[in-house]
Order: C-alpha cells, then structure tokens, then sequence
C-alpha cells in the first residue's frame, strides 16, 4: 500500500476516534511534504476529502471538498490501480459531489447545493452496486430531500 496514504488512514482513524484536532495536525502535516495544491493528486484529493471531514467550520469544509474534486479531475484509472485501489477514478466524483451540495445547503447556497446534486446524479453510473455504491446513494437521497 501507498505509505501517504497509510499515513492519511492513520489520520483518518484519529478523526473517528474523535481527535478532530489531532487528525487535522496529521492532514495539515501530510498536506506539506506532499507539496500541498502541487503534489500527486491521489494523495491531494484523499487527504483533502479527508479534511474536509474534520473540518468545525463548514467554509473549511467546503475548501477543502473543493480541493479534493479539483485533484480528483486529475486522477487515471492507472494511478489508483498502481496504489492498490479497486475504484476507478470516475467512481470518486459522485461522493466528492455529494459533500459539496451538503456544505452549499449548510451554507444556504441552494442552487449551488442543487447544482453539484445534479453533478453527482450524473456521475452515480461510475458506482457498483455494492455498500459504498449505496452509502452514496442513500446521501444523495437524502440531500434532494433536503433540499426540497
């Protein structure tokens, strides 16, 4: 396995532990010698779609899903096989879109909200029909209803 992305998982696993502050330590850490908005986009976009998890204020948030999708663009099937990942570059789109549209609707921007809910609606195709494929179907249902 790809050690930054180890690294970010560690990272990950501090936030889901409840040590927000401890796994943004980590991610602004590994943000650095990654080469932040310049290094390898696997790693950008893993990272920041982590951060944007712990992130208290959801500006952060939303600058940091943005980030994530602006490395995702960048991303080959090839560079996820060569790091051991199973999912296909397109398959990160709709999850990337879907927290989007939920810090546009935090923030009351709803056409925005709106309009990376079509985004991720349009890319759904790009999931299996396994659990994750469903974890983001079940969140994109529930942001339309929010949104209603």
């Amino acid at each position: 396995m790809d050690p930054t992305l180890t690294r970010i998982g560690e990272a990950v696993r501090l936030g889901h532990s409840g040590d927000r502050e401890g796994a943004r330590r980590v991610f602004t850490e590994i943000w650095a010698e990654i080469g932040g908005t310049r290094g390898d986009p696997l790693h950008r976009c893993t990272l920041a779609h982590s951060m944007a998890d712990v992130q208290d204020d959801v500006r952060q948030e939303l600058l940091w899903d943005e980030r994530a999708l602006a490395a995702a663009w960048l991303l080959t099937d090839a560079r996820m096989a060569e790091a051991g990942l199973a999912l296909s570059a397109a398959a990160l789109a709709p999850s990337l879109h879907l927290n989007l549209a939920e810090c546009h609707r935090k923030l009351g921007d709803l056409d925005r909200a709106r309009e990376h809910l079509r985004e991720a609606e349009a890319t759904i195709g790009a999931l299996g029909d396994d659990e994750y494929g469903q974890l983001i179907r079940q969140g994109l249902q529930q942001i339309a209803d929010r949104l209603r």
